[in-house]
């Protein structure tokens, strides 16, 4: 197959919006959500041999940049990686494992469109989801916020292998997203709803009919509100943590 050419100007242009010139490069967290958010998604340990904007690329700052075999003591590869934690953390990005099991970032404003593509409405799910993804939906539906050793118990999915594939069937269906990451005492991610941090931009609700529900949350004791259009939930996460092993994001 001949490989097509790309002109020099549109890879200037990548060059400029996928920050891949060393005095655009990623550093902070602000910067890889504004990032993001400029270029409405991205992937996140994907490196210059595949096509499309990506945090990794970002944080080089170069056209060439290619993932090395040891990415645990790559320092591009190691940044890349505490951004994503940062960037789960704060919640302003969506961010989960989508097409092909890929990790991906998604701007708020995109969500709607990668949602209509993707998503899965509730009426579906008995007949698109597997009996162990449905398992995990009802629990987490229940309990809202969980551990990845916790949620395993409680579906009552004995195998890792198996329970992997069913939060990555959610993940892809848009229902289900890592809301935190913890190191210590062990490393595990928390899972919650899709819904519960997007609402407005999944189901289609106003801003300002999302705000005052937010806002109403917040009066009742049942969120807080840490910061200015951003909210959590009040109740804390009562919790044991254990190997999150269950868990291996794609890159």
């Amino acid at each position: 197959m001949r490989k097509v050419e790309i002109p020099v100007e549109v890879e200037e242009h990548r060059d400029e919006r996928w920050r891949r010139a060393g005095t655009r490069q990623v550093e902070t967290v602000q910067q890889a959500e504004r990032f993001i958010d400029e270029v409405g998604f991205a992937s996140c340990l994907i490196d210059s041999r595949r096509p499309g904007p990506s945090l990794y690329v970002a944080v080089c700052g170069r056209r060439d940049a290619v993932m090395p075999r040891n990415v645990q003591k790559d320092p591009e590869a190691s940044q890349t990686w505490l951004l994503k934690d940062d960037i789960i953390r704060r919640g302003k990005i969506y961010y989960a494992k989508l097409a092909r099991g890929k990790a991906m970032f998604i701007a708020p404003r995109m969500v709607p469109y990668f949602h209509a593509v993707w998503g899965m409405k509730r009426s579906e799910e008995k007949s698109l989801l597997s009996p162990h993804a449905l398992a995990i939906l009802r629990v987490l539906r229940k309990e809202w916020e969980m551990s990845t050793s916790d949620l395993r118990t409680d579906a009552g999915v004995k195998s890792r292998a198996v329970f992997s594939k069913g939060l990555d069937e959610l993940q892809a269906a848009m229902l289900v997203i890592p809301s935190e990451v913890y190191y210590q005492p062990k490393f595990t991610y928390i899972w919650t709803l899709g819904v519960g941090r997007f609402l407005a931009r999944v189901v289609g609700v106003s801003r300002p009919e999302a705000g005052r529900g937010n806002r109403a949350l917040v009066a009742d004791g049942f969120a807080t509100m840490p910061e200015a259009g951003f909210y959590r939930l009040a109740t804390p996460l009562v919790t044991t943590f254990s190997s999150d092993s269950d868990f291996s994001p794609a890159f």
